[in-house]
């Protein structure tokens, strides 16, 4: 093991060093034996210093994941390099602990080497991380860290049309609604959701300016831009070619780790047919169809409790789509209800739907992450 490795604080180093160098200092200064003896203690001394430095380890247990790993043992996610270097040859991929394996913590300067029998402190109130995204907007922005329980996940977000494509297009109460806003709120309430869980949320499409908005209507605008910041092309296939270069890139940083694409839109259909929230998978990925029924089954439970005897129809099946076909992770298409229709039109203009939409994506895709660890 590297010297780096033992020492426990930059600090503690330096004093180290400072007292072998004055000691030189000394020993040249003096040409006698008690000098070159002071300067040989002194050695051995930062020697033992190296030696007596141990890390203080954790066995990883079902559920573990690094954030929380170093949460529960006051550790600074700033140290989540430290931990990953410490431990490469012991990493399921690149960031995923093995269960029942034994890995080490990161020293830090304030947290200095303890006795093995040491427990580290009790988790408080106080104790619980905000994150700032901006993406949210100005009301949703801080997101507080409730669990580490998808810690090590990482999700592609891709909201329907967007830039000079609004999508589907209904109206009520003489407002035009665009797929596009409606999509794109859902989207962002999914992703703080998973964040708040520990997870990497990366959103595909992006709109500098509007945030999560509380609001029954949201008016259309055309800002929106492709990850991490490209102007969303006029034609079609321009614009299901830059999605799909964006995912494969992003993907490609996250080898080894769990991975999923979820693409949100809203159909438009003749305005008396209600339709429930279905979803399409890649035919060749059996995990894409377990994505797809996990998702759905979620929403049935979710259904028969909270609307006993409402009834849920939504389906999983294939289809030969452009995102699911050439995105390299699984993946699952969904079309939350027909934006004609006046019933599934309070899927989406009113907030707290909204909302419950991407709460119960969430626990779908928590629960995926669990069936796939």
């Amino acid at each position: 093991m590297h010297i780096k490795e033992k020492i426990h604080s930059a600090s503690t180093l330096n004093l180290v060093l400072m007292h072998i160098l004055v000691s030189f200092k000394h020993a040249l200064h003096f040409n006698n034996i008690y000098a070159k003896l002071v300067l040989i203690a002194c050695l051995l001394s930062f020697n033992q210093n190296i030696i007596a430095q141990e890390y203080k380890t954790i066995e990883a247990k079902n559920g573990d994941g690094i954030y929380g790993v170093l949460r529960d043992n006051n550790i600074p996610l700033s140290k989540i390099n430290d931990f990953l270097r410490l431990n490469e040859d012991k990493l399921k991929g690149s960031r995923e602990l093995r269960i029942g394996e034994t890995y080490k913590l990161p020293l830090t300067e304030l947290d200095p080497i303890e006795t093995p029998q040491a427990k580290p402190a009790q988790k408080t109130e106080a104790d619980n991380i905000t994150r700032r995204f901006p993406i949210f907007g100005s009301q949703y922005q801080d997101v507080e860290i409730e669990s580490n329980e998808l810690d090590g996940a990482v999700f592609y977000l891709v909201s329907g049309h967007g830039g000079p494509d609004p999508g589907a297009v209904g109206y009520y109460q003489g407002k035009m609604l665009c797929e596009d806003e409606y999509a794109y709120d859902i989207t962002l309430r999914l992703a703080r959701n998973l964040v708040a869980r520990g997870a990497k949320a990366y959103m595909i499409i992006r709109d500098p300016n509007d945030g999560i908005r509380d609001d029954w209507y949201l008016p259309h605008d055309n800002d929106e831009v492709c990850w991490p910041n490209l102007r969303i092309p006029a034609n079609h296939n321009a614009r299901l070619r830059q999605r799909k270069d964006a995912v494969n890139s992003l993907y490609m940083q996250h080898r080894g780790q769990y991975q999923r694409m979820i693409e949100i839109h809203i159909d438009s259909r003749s305005s008396g047919e209600k339709i429930d929230v279905f979803f399409y998978h890649d035919r060749r990925s059996n995990k894409g169809k377990k994505l797809a029924t996990t998702l759905r089954d979620v929403f049935d439970q979710k259904y028969n409790q909270h609307q006993p005897g409402r009834g849920y129809n939504g389906t999983v099946s294939d289809r030969n789509l452009y995102m699911l076909k050439h995105t390299y992770p699984v993946a699952t298409f969904i079309e939350l209800g027909n934006i004609n229709h006046e019933r599934d039109l309070r899927r989406f203009i009113i907030v707290s739907n909204r909302q419950a939409l991407a709460n119960w994506l969430a626990d779908g895709l928590i629960e995926d992450y669990k069936n796939n660890r």
